[in-house]
């Protein structure tokens, strides 16, 4: 019986709760099927209650296996920040950085870019500045901006702006964990616009959706609209309808604690990319090329 729990464990606990099949899962983590059931078994034998259940369409958690997937996901990012601030050597960086922020990046990146700036660089003042996509550019032309970050996918490519993506998050389906097109052999968009939609509108995600379904002549069944992330993922998770968002974005339960399961769609959907944006002329000063490096670091960190 084994006596530890792993990170590999870890790893493959966590991606078949979110696939919601072994071999799946072996597939992506780029393991057998074999090695990854012997993994898994020896995991829940070390907790000591079932974590998994199986039935005809792969596993779900138990009820256990909620509360352990609930921690085991905040320690991976952990060790996923450790692994980053080890890396790197201590300096001592003061200064005053203006960044500017859309609603996306102030939502799921700005929270944990400040804390580890708090943690790091005490002498160093972050002014965050949260507007549109093109007013951020707009500041950042008139050096009103030292940085920002928003995503580039949206950009309009301005000539005194200079652009780096630093993270590519794909887009999926989510929908209930027991809805039919989780067990379909594969989904496509023609599938998806025969269910309601529940469509998110937030830093211009209605003008991308309208692009990628205009490109296959198809517009979804909008049931509803909304600002709100929180009551998109509410109500995917009450089976009230399906939608298509990033992987950034996602997170496996809503507010009231019910489950969202995600998967791929069989034709290429845009990815969301994230990335930072400052003035392509001039040198960026010390306090803004430390958060440049910091935000670069999310390249290995965040997925």
């Amino acid at each position: 019986m084994a006596t530890h729990i792993t990170l590999r464990q870890i790893e493959y606990f966590i991606s078949v709760a979110d696939t919601g099949q072994i071999s799946r899962s072996a597939n992506l983590c780029a393991v057998s099927q074999s090695s990854m059931t012997i993994a898994l078994k020896n995991l829940e034998d070390t907790v000591g209650v079932p974590l998994l259940q199986r039935h005809a369409r792969g596993v779900r958690l138990t009820r256990a296996g909620e509360r352990f997937l609930r921690h085991v996901q905040n320690a991976n990012v952990s060790i996923g920040r450790a692994v980053v601030a080890a890396q790197e050597e201590p300096e001592q960086i003061s200064g005053h950085v203006r960044v500017g922020v859309t609603e996306t990046v102030s939502a799921y990146l700005m929270p944990s870019m400040l804390a580890t700036v708090a943690q790091r660089f005490e002498h160093l003042t972050v002014e965050v500045i949260e507007d549109a996509r093109e007013d951020i550019e707009q500041r950042l032309v008139d050096n009103q901006l030292d940085i920002g970050l928003m995503l580039v996918s949206n950009t309009a490519d301005v000539d005194e702006l200079k652009y780096e993506t630093i993270l590519r998050s794909m887009r999926r389906l989510w929908t209930h964990p027991d809805h039919p097109l989780q067990d379909a052999q594969q989904v496509t968009l023609q599938d998806v616009a025969q269910e309601d939609y529940l469509l998110l509108d937030m830093d211009e995600h209605v003008r991308t959706v309208r692009k990628y379904w205009g490109k296959y002549d198809l517009e979804p069944h909008v049931r509803i609209q909304s600002k709100s992330i929180e009551a998109v993922r509410s109500m995917v998770a009450l089976e009230l309808g399906v939608t298509i968002l990033s992987d950034l974005v996602y997170r496996p339960w809503s507010l009231e604690g019910n489950r969202i399961m995600r998967r791929d769609l069989s034709i290429p959907i845009p990815t969301m990319d994230v990335g930072a944006v400052w003035h392509r002329k001039g040198i960026l000063p010390t306090p803004a090329r430390v958060l440049l490096d910091l935000f670069r670091s999310w390249k290995k960190t965040v997925q």
